[in-house]
């Protein structure tokens, strides 16, 4: 199967499906049938109890992401980046790492914190970056971090998280501590230094990490085919020596599965996978996005035909979890949820500026003391 469509450019995006028995960072993995039934292969089948939990961590980030995109355009908050159309892969990771794993992440896999039980009011405080938020107003937003769920701050320089998640990794086997590191980049991560020097010492040393590229076509308005000549994403693995694996991005069955299995392999001193996850961003790279100007409607509609939320509801439709009642339930609560959050954070101050001298050093020096007391 394939399609393809036209973009703003000229350049035609293309997504192949390569035929049964190609190669695993070439082909693509799917457990979602199109009857909405599941084909697990010789894999283990997921939990329903499992699936309904990912979907209701899709719906509700949904939410979360549509009502911060409204704050922003209502001049109440700055700057946003939201998930739209790419949920299922962090949604699925979440639920398939331990919880004393630690994530990584790019611009899109905030909700990881959210699945792993991160507070909503302190990850809406740290949109508004006030007195709220664990980051003390220090970074952007849509920049979310929490020590009490090992997520670590990224930087918006590009790809500079995945030798960091590399270099963790590392450090957890020189401690033979049982535990892996998640780094997440997109598709555009993967034609800068920092990418391969990660893949370099990550087969080298074989460090418990699982590293994952949404590929969502676009580098903010490069699209993939400008930016690499590599047939896929995930060969580009071949040449670290590193298990490369191609996944459908947009079926959460398929990416818990196959993240859930690299773990798996990590943990066992089997050492890093690298996963191709192929996916779309429906909406905005960010609040300061036009997208119009580089993309066509038509590829967007075609996207939305896959849109990974939609597809999960059909299956647990299918498995009879999921009705339009539920549905009801599920957006009430969470309109009410966020409400309150929203509300609650709002109400909050700036950060206090004594808080400026705050996480800076372990003993502060004699200046910032003296600085600090002067205020």
């Amino acid at each position: 199967m394939s399609e393809s469509a036209q973009n703003a450019t000229g350049i035609a995006s293309t997504t192949t499906e390569p035929s049964a028995g190609a190669e695993p960072d070439v082909g693509l993995v799917r457990v979602l049938r199109d009857d909405d039934a599941a084909d697990y292969g010789t894999r283990t089948p997921i939990d329903a109890q499992v699936l309904f939990r990912a979907y209701r961590e899709m719906r509700r980030l949904r939410a979360i992401d549509a009502r911060m995109i409204v704050l922003q355009r209502q001049g109440r908050v700055g700057f946003y980046g939201a998930c739209t159309g790419q949920e299922a892969v962090p949604i699925a990771t979440g639920l398939a790492l331990e919880k004393t794993d630690w994530v990584f992440p790019a611009l899109r896999e905030q909700s990881v914190m959210l699945v792993r039980g991160f507070p909503l009011i302190a990850f809406v405080a740290q949109v508004f970056g006030n007195a709220g938020d664990v980051l003390k107003g220090r970074q952007m937003p849509s920049h979310h971090s929490g020590r009490s769920v090992n997520q670590v701050s990224w930087s918006s320089n590009i790809g500079t998280q995945i030798p960091q998640a590399v270099g963790a990794a590392w450090a957890m086997k020189m401690k033979k501590a049982p535990h892996i590191a998640v780094g997440f980049m997109g598709d555009g991560a993967t034609s800068e230094a920092d990418f391969h020097a990660a893949m370099t010492f990550a087969a080298r040393y074989r460090v418990p990490a699982v590293l994952v590229c949404q590929n969502n076509h676009w580098s903010i308005s490069v699209p993939t085919e400008r930016q690499t000549a590599s047939r896929t994403i995930a060969i580009k693995g071949r040449a670290y020596g590193i298990p490369a694996v191609r996944i459908d991005g947009n079926d959460l069955l398929a990416v818990y599965t196959v993240v859930r299995e690299a773990s798996e392999r990590a943990r066992a001193g089997e050492g890093p996978t690298f996963i191709e996850a192929l996916t779309y961003r429906i909406g905005a790279h960010s609040t300061s996005d036009d997208p119009t100007r580089y993309r066509s409607d038509a590829e967007v509609e075609a996207w939305k035909k896959k849109d990974p939320l939609d597809r999960l509801r059909r299956h647990l439709v299918h498995l009879g979890v999921v009705d339009a009642r539920i549905d009801e339930q599920l957006d009430a609560e969470f309109t009410h949820e966020i409400g309150e959050a929203v509300r609650d954070v709002e109400a909050m101050p700036a950060p206090a500026r004594a808080t400026l001298f705050e996480d800076v050093y372990a003993v502060p020096p004699w200046n910032l003391v003296e600085q600090r007391e002067s205020t």
